[in-house]
């Protein structure tokens, strides 16, 4: 299957389980190919034939903008090396849960989550420590007893009580000896973190030398920016008190075709997002781009507050709707 095929197949799949969804970031280079919306749930989505082609400076990218979009970064892809990836299990690479489609579609479409992941050494699960140490109890086992059944030590038994995950075999035989379910789903739209230590989101990368003048002038208007190296836009921007509730997506360059271009697909992913959008060039002769506002580079440098680059964004983005 071309990946052509395979991005408008999860498109379809995710359009199928009620998901909003964005243009595919049709540009190069890129973190993510679409971001999509149900409710609550944000996901911004890389899809690979073969996911070895994944690297860690995207891993690190798709953290980042996870953490300041309030997203969760997911790859779904078919293979590694020339193995299919196995359905219901999640992987992982640098940090981002890995699916394969039917995965995803068992995930978005039945509501069926994965239960297992892969790790070094195997495949494991999540054990319900709680409920695992009430059916020892029931029966009256001691942890000895239990570790005498499952070939293990007292001290793995405890640990599994205490939430230690289990291979998939021992999984298994615990549901065989107390006949019940044992095992909980990973939480991949949490970002899996009940199964998968990671380290902290990975640091800003130093902005483009050509965009520092934009955000030493959008510092001084009091937002926070972090500069992106591999997505449609330049940074993501908020104001500093208002981080969760005025993010705006930020481009810059000459207002080319291929500006044009990238506006239209941050216009799409910010009304994803539920972000705004902004464009700086050095002159512009209309106002926004599908709701992107364009504002020329002196403009933006006479904005004294956030609060002025806001109304800006807002009256241009409004303006092209109404007409």
């Amino acid at each position: 299957m071309s990946r052509s095929a395979l991005v408008g197949n999860v498109t379809a799949m995710l359009e199928d389980a009620g998901f909003v969804v964005s243009d595919r970031c049709a540009i190069r280079p890129k973190s993510f190919d679409i971001a999509a919306r149900r409710g609550e749930d944000l996901i911004l989505v890389k899809i690979l034939g073969n996911i070895d082609a994944f690297n860690e400076a995207t891993g690190h990218e798709m953290r980042r903008l996870g953490t300041y979009l309030n997203a969760t970064p997911l790859v779904i892809g078919l293979r590694s090396r020339d193995e299919d990836l196995k359905p219901d299990v999640t992987y992982f690479r640098h940090g981002v849960p890995v699916l394969s489609p039917d995965t995803a579609y068992n995930l978005f479409i039945e509501e069926v989550p994965p239960l297992i992941y892969a790790a070094p050494g195997g495949l494991y699960v999540n054990i319900d420590g709680d409920l695992l140490a009430d059916e020892r109890q029931d029966r009256d086992w001691s942890l000895g007893q239990l570790a005498n059944e499952l070939g293990v030590s007292r001290r793995t038994v405890s640990k599994y009580e205490d939430g230690m995950n289990a291979s998939v075999e021992v999984a298994m035989e615990l549901e065989d000896l107390f006949d019940a379910p044992l095992t909980s789903p990973v939480s991949v739209l949490e970002g899996a973190d009940d199964v998968h230590e990671t380290e902290a989101t990975p640091d800003d990368p130093e902005a483009d030398p050509d965009d520092e003048e934009v955000v030493a002038v959008l510092t001084r208007a009091g937002y926070e920016v972090h500069p992106t190296l591999r997505s449609p836009f330049k940074a993501v921007s908020h104001e500093e008190e208002e981080k969760d509730d005025d993010v705006v997506l930020t481009g810059h360059s000459e207002f080319t075709k291929a500006a044009e271009k990238r506006a239209r697909i941050m216009s799409s992913i910010g009304h994803v997002t539920h972000t705004h959008s902004v464009y700086v060039v050095d002159r512009a002769k209309q106002e926004s781009v599908d709701g992107t506002a364009l504002v020329e580079r002196e403009e933006l440098e006479q904005l004294h507050d956030a609060a002025e680059l806001r109304k800006v964004i807002r009256e241009r983005a409004e303006h092209e709707e109404a007409a």
